[in-house]
């Protein structure tokens, strides 16, 4: 009787026990934002995305105040138009005058750059007897610099007046064009930088700025999800780190989440850690573990920071 009260209890235990989950390791979804910022400071005009809004890449995001960028703009291709007028109504004449303008300009720049290396002379000398701060050394041959380059730029506009009139007016003509139609385009480089656009297909995370906000140099203004496969961040212990691989399967696995999903592994630390940065798990940890990094396969529903359980 006793024997099968017992054989009893065990087939009933048998039932209601609950079934023994495989071990895995816990972890959690990490995304590679891309963080989305002007290359210089403005006045934000018009916000184009709002969070969670899918965006392709080149989609218009914001734009900054471009009034101080267009103004240099008309300004440039001012200049553009002026020089081209130059090259185009190309006259010769007062030859002799306009090298007697350079070379008196010539000779003033060249006095100035003795009285340089004078000043930097002196400097060095006081500098090194404590007299002066280094500062003013510095000064000097920030004078001296200026003073040379100076000097170099009249001896050339000197050199191309030698030649033949017409010649030499025609090479500075199409020379101040070609620059003036260079600072156009930079100038229209700036206006266009005036206006960001996606740099990836994704979605807006976040937004960390708002209309009328002034947004800094390098400042994120926005915070992009590209599309594409999260990755899975996991921690295993020291004992079992040897089994990982890169380029292994695994299998993740989570609350809600569709079965049968799987990442490979892309990354293994070789430092460890005493815990991990955020820890889902019901268990105690080994002290000892290792950061493993797995991209999941496709794309999902699954969203970053959301826990995770990894099957080996």
């Amino acid at each position: 009787m006793n024997e099968f009260l017992a054989g009893l209890i065990a087939a009933v235990l048998s039932v209601f026990s609950p079934v023994a989950e495989p071990v895995g390791y816990s972890g959690y979804l990490e995304a590679d934002y891309v963080y989305v910022a002007p290359v210089s400071a403005g006045r934000i005009m018009t916000l184009d995305a709002e969070e969670g809004q899918t965006v392709a890449a080149g989609d218009a995001l914001f734009t900054l105040d471009a009034t101080q960028q267009k103004n240099l703009l008309d300004a440039a291709m001012a200049r553009v138009s002026a020089a081209r007028a130059t090259l185009e109504n190309l006259e010769t004449g007062g030859r002799s005058e306009e090298l007697d303008v350079i070379r008196a300009t010539l000779a003033k720049a060249e006095a100035d750059l003795g009285q340089a290396q004078s000043n930097l002379g002196r400097s060095e000398r006081l500098v090194e007897a404590g007299t002066v701060p280094s500062v003013r050394l510095e000064q000097d041959r920030t004078a001296l610099a200026s003073a040379q380059a100076q000097v170099n730029q009249l001896r050339a506009q000197l050199a191309v007046a030698g030649l033949p009139a017409r010649n030499a007016q025609q090479v500075a003509a199409e020379a101040n064009l070609s620059a003036a139609e260079a600072d156009a385009e930079r100038a229209r480089q700036d206006v266009d930088e005036r206006t960001i656009e996606a740099p990836v297909a994704g979605m807006v995370d976040q937004v960390f700025f708002r209309v009328g906000e002034v947004a800094g140099t390098g400042a994120p203004v926005i915070a992009m999800l590209p599309q594409g496969p999260l990755e899975v961040w996991f921690f295993v212990p020291e004992v079992e780190r040897a089994a990982m691989a890169v380029g292994a399967k695994v299998t993740v696995t989570c609350d809600g989440c569709l079965s049968g999903q799987t990442a490979s592994i892309t990354h293994i630390a070789s430092e460890p850690q005493t815990t991990p940065p955020v820890i889902y798990s019901r268990e105690e940890r080994s002290r000892l573990i290792y950061l493993v990094k797995a991209r999941l396969e496709s794309a999902n529903t699954l969203q970053p920071g959301q826990p995770v359980t990894v099957l080996p």
